[in-house]
């Protein structure tokens, strides 16, 4: 019974880190096209490029715009993919690269304290923690 309850409860963790971690991908979106209301969050796609433009601070300013549209389509299918668990290792896969690229553009730009205190690391590691635990990893 003991293995029978371990292995149910490990699933429900898994699925609670994939709707978490696509729950956060979608929400983020929502704020950059005023889903969540105006000022709250990005408030519009064009507070949300200008963010990119903090973050991606290195970057030339011609490749802003395409750095924030491939970051939201991107965020978009790693989030329903996520939500819905479909190919469920390489969603989470590249959840964890699109969420460590993102906090490594965080560190450069703003200091390691930034990426650490919005625990974006932390997301890559349960991404790939879930991308190496999922049900069907096991087989």
């Amino acid at each position: 019974m003991r293995d029978a309850n371990a292995s149910r409860l490990e699933q429900l963790t898994l699925l609670y880190a994939r709707l978490a971690l696509g729950a956060a991908f979608l929400s983020g979106i929502a704020s950059r096209f005023g889903l969540w209301g105006k000022g709250v969050g990005y408030g519009s796609f064009e507070n949300f490029v200008s963010y990119t433009a903090e973050v991606n601070s290195f970057m030339p300013a011609f490749t802003i715009p395409f750095l924030a549209w491939t970051a939201t389509a991107a965020e978009l299918l790693l989030g329903i993919g996520l939500i819905a668990g479909v190919r469920l290792r390489q969603v989470a896969l590249g959840s964890a690269l699109l969420l460590a690229l993102f906090g490594t553009a965080m560190a450069i730009s703003s200091g390691i304290k930034s990426p650490l205190d919005y625990s974006v690391f932390s997301a890559s590691a349960g991404a790939l923690l879930l991308a190496w635990n999922h049900p069907g990893a096991k087989s």
